[in-house]
């Protein structure tokens, strides 16, 4: 095999090796990955993949010719909407899966046990690095229930408008995190003076202080010293109540899983994500919850969820999104084919378009069930989708904040990242490069290619795992410690 073609109306296929074609003397390789066209394509022709339009010819295109961006051009979209036209009822699961989680007292199960030290201001962050270095796997060694008390410091939090949508975001993201169910403890620290003042946030979001919850500001304990001291005795007073917490059985129903990806490239939307688009149903199916993510990157594919959208109002949702993302990068001089990166490029995507037709595979097949702003809480059932950008830190911050207690990460081109509190593992696209990082990776999802196993196979792989993550076992990112540093708030609005 040395092309793939995903659909009878494709005028391009995709190269699984690295080709020569042309006649000789005037030969032209064609990079494993990359595309090239089945039949002489005009200029101003629709392209299409996954028998959908990935943009136009910007020149002759001959049969046989190299299709990327050198002749390949992104346009805007106009797409007329359909809601609800193809929706598939859910199968409930003949038998109920389980895990072992974290059962609060709000309902929600947790699949890790952490304590939280986290900050209005980056004024705070020191703080809340110091808090949070002290306590060594020594001095957590009498809590072997506790996963670690880890920081989440952040850029922002001043010289911010008090009543604008970033105002909002980071307030959604904080008070996410404080009660994400993977966490048993938090500890909230400030500065005192900042625009993000921690009364507020209390104040908005009915958070009780108490034995789980604890607040501070610098300037009201003496100190950056003092504010660390305090810190680290109001963590000490935490950890035999979060120790408390020990694992029990629960339905799968009680998991919500973060979908991303990162570091695409052209096999993508051929293996990975459509695997765990499949992994996504078998959850959906046991009553659970998958929550896309990154709207620029559903660009140009968004008509493929408005069409699963479980009422108008929740395709409407996702179309208002598209809008104002589209007015959002026209007002900072961008376009929303900034996206795909050169990395994405260079493994063989052409245009956002494309790119989206493979990223939406995650969601599956199910229908779409609510549409949520970033950090907002997911309180529906189902496949969901969660607004972000497509910059994975951010995004994943979003989703957990959200309510996401693992992240599965679909990559391409190889990427190192976690995000504390929620495991993350890794699906590689490609088995080259699963070979290569396989130190990095949990999944290996190439092997649709490589091997002959079915998009079906390889998902009850990634579900079954999603299961033995959130029963404790450690993804690869999670064993080499990844997630301290990936706490990202999306950032909106002017700086002051």
């Amino acid at each position: 095999m040395k092309t793939v073609r995903l659909s009878a109306d494709d005028n391009v296929v995709t190269a699984t090796q690295p080709l020569q074609v042309g006649e000789e003397g005037a030969t032209m390789l064609i990079p494993r990955g990359h595309k090239m066209a089945t039949q002489p394509i005009a200029k101003g022709q629709a392209v299409r993949k996954y028998a959908n339009l990935i943009g136009y010819a910007a020149e002759d295109i001959a049969q046989g010719a190299h299709v990327h961006t050198h002749n390949l051009e992104f346009r805007a979209v106009d797409t007329e909407y359909e809601f609800g036209t193809n929706l598939r009822p859910v199968t409930p699961a003949t038998t109920q899966d389980t895990f072992q989680g974290y059962h609060r007292a709000n309902g929600r199960v947790g699949t890790r046990n952490y304590i939280a030290v986290l900050t209005s201001v980056n004024c705070s962050a020191t703080a809340a690095r110091q808090i949070a270095a002290h306590f060594t796997p020594d001095k957590l060694a009498d809590y072997p229930n506790v996963d670690g008390v880890v920081a989440f410091v952040h850029g922002t939090g001043c010289a911010m408008g008090g009543d604008g949508t970033g105002f909002e975001v980071l307030q959604r993201t904080l008070w996410g995190y404080a009660r994400n169910p993977n966490v048993g403890g938090a500890l909230l620290a400030g500065l005192g003076c900042e625009m993000m003042q921690i009364d507020w946030l209390i104040e908005a979001y009915g958070l009780t202080p108490g034995p789980l919850f604890q607040t501070m500001n610098i300037q009201d304990v003496g100190g950056l010293r003092r504010c660390v001291e305090l810190g680290v005795k109001k963590i000490t007073a935490m950890l035999p109540e979060v120790n408390k917490a020990t694992r029990a059985p629960a339905p799968a129903s009680e998991l919500m899983v973060a979908l991303q990806c990162g570091g695409s490239d052209a096999w993508s939307g051929v293996t990975a994500n459509p695997a765990v688009g499949h992994a996504c149903d078998l959850l959906v199916a046991q009553g659970g919850t998958g929550v896309l993510a990154e709207t620029p990157e559903v660009y140009g594919a968004e008509h493929l969820l408005t069409a699963r959208a479980h009422d108008r109002a929740t395709g409407d949702k996702l179309v208002d999104l598209i809008h104002w993302w589209e007015d959002y990068t026209a007002r900072n001089r961008g376009s929303m084919d900034n996206n795909p990166s050169p990395g994405n490029k260079a493994g063989g995507l052409t245009t956002i378009l494309e790119k989206s037709l493979g990223a939406v595979a995650k969601g599956g097949t199910t229908p779409l069930m609510g549409v949520y702003k970033y950090a907002e809480p997911v309180t529906a059932r189902g496949f969901t989708f969660m607004d972000s950008p497509g910059y994975d830190p951010a995004s994943v911050t979003g989703q957990i904040a959200s309510g996401c207690t693992l992240v599965c990460f679909t990559t391409g081109r190889g990427s190192a990242f976690g995000a504390k509190p929620s495991p993350s593992m890794k699906v590689a696209t490609n088995t080259e490069m699963y070979t290569r990082l396989h130190e990095d990776m949990d999944v290996n999802a190439g092997t649709i290619l490589s091997e002959g196993r079915s998009v079906e196979e390889v998902g009850r792989e990634i579900y079954e795992m999603w299961l033995r993550m959130a029963s404790g076992e450690a993804s690869k990112s999670e064993a080499q410690g990844l997630g301290d540093y990936e706490f990202v708030p999306w950032q909106i609005g002017a700086v002051m």
